[in-house]
């Protein structure tokens, strides 16, 4: 299935996701290289199980922006909780956009092309789910802005997730949940001031996932706007005059609620 439908909103919604926290470079983990339809991808991966130790595989898919030192920092969160966390190309290349312009390209690209999107994603968990410091049979995706919108329809598609989170991604999608494709639960956390997510698609994706039987939390921060997790969020508002804040009460709840789940595998 193809996105060309949606772009144009699409786009106009990821240009919110032009947050990037140059701070807090992980310190620990290591870079690994993998083909996807012959083009090197590059990942990263973050463990904190302890030797002989099988712990839930989490999938982390990054901003517009490609992968970087944001991704990287949520992957070192939770392997400082124990978990092991592999931060996901989902570009090809390792592309990091430093403009709009060059993010919006890659990200168009990206979503247009669902299939090869797909095969980047499931290529990234079979990594993931073949490490011997993984319990295969528990593997769960989060995603920010872009990256949200993805595991969402990375869960409508089929893929075998036991959790699925988004922190203030799209919710309109071309592709639509059916019943008893979606088996693990969803998370959806959403600034209730975020402009991009229009009352309607709220409207329209908690009325999706009832009508497939998804067992599924909405959590609506009031106040709460645009990439709400993102420290970096007020300063590249402010650049790009976009309404972006990060909001800290909105970010440690949200983190908390996944965290919790989380522990229920």
């Amino acid at each position: 299935m193809r996105f060309g439908l949606i772009l144009p909103v699409l786009l106009f919604f990821l240009a919110a996701c032009q947050t990037h926290d140059p701070r807090g470079v992980a310190s620990d983990g290591e870079t690994i290289r993998y083909k996807v339809a012959g083009t090197e991808h590059i990942g990263f991966i973050a463990s904190g199980a302890k030797p002989g130790e099988k712990k839930p595989g989490v999938i982390i898919v990054h901003e517009w922006w490609g992968l970087n030192d944001y991704a990287r920092s949520r992957a070192k969160q939770l392997a400082d909780l124990g978990y092991v966390a592999m931060a996901v190309d989902m570009y090809g290349g390792g592309k990091i956009a430093t403009h709009p312009g060059d993010a919006g390209a890659f990200s168009k690209k990206a979503m247009s092309d669902f299939p090869l999107a797909k095969k980047r994603f499931e290529e990234a968990m079979t990594i993931l789910k073949a490490r011997p410091d993984v319990d295969p049979d528990k593997i769960v995706a989060i995603g920010y802005c872009f990256g949200g919108a993805v595991v969402l329809n990375m869960a409508r598609a089929g893929v075998d997730l036991d959790l699925i989170a988004s922190f203030h991604g799209s919710l309109a999608s071309p592709m639509k949940a059916k019943p008893g494709v979606i088996k693990g639960k969803v998370l959806v956390f959403n600034g209730k001031a975020d402009p991009f997510v229009k009352k309607e698609d709220i409207a329209a994706f908690k009325k999706e996932m009832k009508v497939a039987h998804v067992n599924f939390e909405f959590f609506n921060y009031e106040g709460a706007k645009h990439a709400f997790t993102n420290k970096g969020a007020d300063e590249y508002g402010k650049k790009f005059k976009i309404p972006l804040a990060y909001n800290q009460k909105a970010d440690a709840d949200s983190w908390s609620q996944f965290i919790k789940a989380l522990k229920t595998l």
